[in-house]
């Protein structure tokens, strides 16, 4: 029999505005609860960014996701959880000279993207490979940045989820990995319907899932409208899958989510009408060579 696949909730995100939806997660508390409750719907990873409680946008504040980590674990819930490290990647080029960073502009050193993995030492953390223009800001991850990101990471004993965008974010984490700087074979996540990168479409992901090294374990979702089409096409090509209020607010055309958990549901209720069976957070610590829930972190 086929693992079970892992479904991850990404409860938050660091782009979608409270503007776009009311029950977005803000605060730590409403953060964890959203992650427990997807947890409860059937999610075995919580996929975490953060954000300053008073105005909404995103934080990389270690403070908050040490609260976040510790209601989660206060909780009683053996969920996954899997930290982001994308926040102090964008770059918007100056006006009228390119060359100096205008506002907006986020890049930080390495180091400081992966602070609180190295502090806090989740299960999982992300890895992002991409380098490609995204809205008005460019996305840069350097090999340098990400060799060293990747270092801080292996120390701390954290398992990276490397985020591939495009084809070339695959081919470099193929050069990575022949290099000794990410263990083989990795796990993967595929991004679908981001402008200028992988397209939201079954051919895509098939092409992109082609690429991977093989004995992978690999994930995928589609942004907006594309992420349940995208949960059913991830699961037939025996990928795990992810949905959650940081890649979309609808629960079907024109209507908002209720919250991260219903979108769990369907995700869960997909792949069993497809004759599939989730995994529980402990059946997904297996897979993913993890070894027991980790306690709260005190720093």
């Amino acid at each position: 029999m086929p693992d079970p696949t892992i479904v991850t909730c990404a409860v938050t995100g660091n782009i979608t505005s409270p503007r776009q939806h009311p029950r977005l997660p803000v605060t730590p508390k409403d953060i964890a609860e959203a992650a427990t409750d997807a947890a409860k719907a059937g999610a075995a990873v919580a996929h975490i960014h953060v954000r300053d409680p008073e105005t909404g946008a995103a934080s990389m504040k270690l403070a908050l996701y040490k609260e976040v980590m510790d209601r989660i674990r206060d909780r009683g819930s053996d969920l996954i959880i899997n930290l982001t490290t994308g926040p102090g990647g964008r770059f918007v080029p100056g006006s009228p000279n390119p060359q100096i960073a205008g506002p907006g502009s986020t890049l930080l050193p390495p180091e400081d993207r992966v602070a609180h993995v190295v502090a806090l030492k989740p299960e999982i953390c992300t890895l992002d490979l991409n380098t490609m223009y995204s809205g008005e800001s460019v996305v840069i991850n350097s090999p340098a940045s990400i060799t060293r990101m990747a270092q801080l990471i292996r120390e701390a004993g954290v398992l990276p989820e490397l985020e591939v965008f495009d084809s070339g974010d695959i081919q470099l984490a193929h050069k990575l990995m022949a290099d000794g700087v990410l263990a083989g074979p990795g796990l993967f996540q595929i991004v679908l319907g981001v402008r200028y990168g992988f397209a939201a479409t079954p051919a895509t992901m098939l092409y992109a899932q082609s690429l991977l090294p093989a004995g992978c374990q690999w994930a995928a979702f589609g942004i907006g409208r594309a992420e349940f089409p995208m949960v059913a096409q991830a699961f037939v090509l025996g990928g795990h899958v992810r949905v959650g209020m940081e890649d979309n607010l609808y629960i079907r055309r024109g209507e908002l989510t209720p919250d991260n958990a219903t979108l769990v549901e369907r995700a869960v209720t997909l792949v069993d009408m497809l004759g599939g069976r989730i995994a529980t957070a402990a059946e997904a610590r297996s897979i993913l060579g993890l070894s027991t829930a980790s306690e709260p972190a005190h720093v």
